[in-house]
């Protein structure tokens, strides 16, 4: 699907923790992600191959027009071939300048963009630190074991950076007493 994309993405989510533990579960999609400022970019990318929804507080609607652009609150953008497929891709929006990404939740945080990433067989994904803050606001079982499985895997520099950004963005998370 990115092949030929001329803008910066990686992969996140489960498969970004896959690719970190080596340790397989199942996936309902692929979560590849980019700064929220190369929407246009991408849609242009994906013209007459997919289609592409805003996926913005439970509600779904298509982009559909050239004019059509995500709302302020949008985070995430889900793609299909058509209305009669199943979802494919679940882009994770980002707050990321060509330079630097900031927390979504907690702007105290942020990283240089280089920071935040890391490259295995070609392929650039989430750090982990990173995408296991991304899912520790509302805990699903899935984000449970991606947590149980990478934090003993975290470099104590990982794991340190962990620690202190859920401290800001969510205090007193139960993940903190593992750390």
């Amino acid at each position: 699907m990115m092949q030929g994309y001329g803008g910066p993405w990686w992969i996140a989510g489960g498969w970004a923790v896959e690719a970190f533990t080596g340790v397989p579960r199942d996936h309902d999609d692929v979560d590849p992600s980019i700064p929220r400022g190369d929407v246009a970019a991408l849609r242009d990318h994906l013209r007459g191959r997919l289609d592409v929804w805003q996926a913005d507080d439970g509600l779904l609607r298509p982009m559909v027009e050239e004019t059509d652009t995500i709302s302020d609150t949008c985070e995430n953008l889900w793609l299909r071939p058509s209305g009669a497929d199943p979802w494919e891709y679940d882009v994770i929006l980002m707050h990321a300048t060509p330079t630097t990404w900031t927390f979504k939740r907690d702007a105290r945080i942020s990283l240089p963009l280089s920071e935040i990433l890391w490259v295995s067989g070609g392929i650039t994904y989430l750090r982990p630190e990173v995408q296991l803050l991304h899912k520790a606001r509302a805990v699903r079982p899935k984000d449970q074991v991606d947590f149980d499985v990478c934090a003993p895997l975290l470099a104590d520099e990982g794991r340190s950076w962990l620690r202190g950004a859920l401290a800001l963005a969510h205090p007193g998370h139960p993940w903190l007493r593992r750390l």
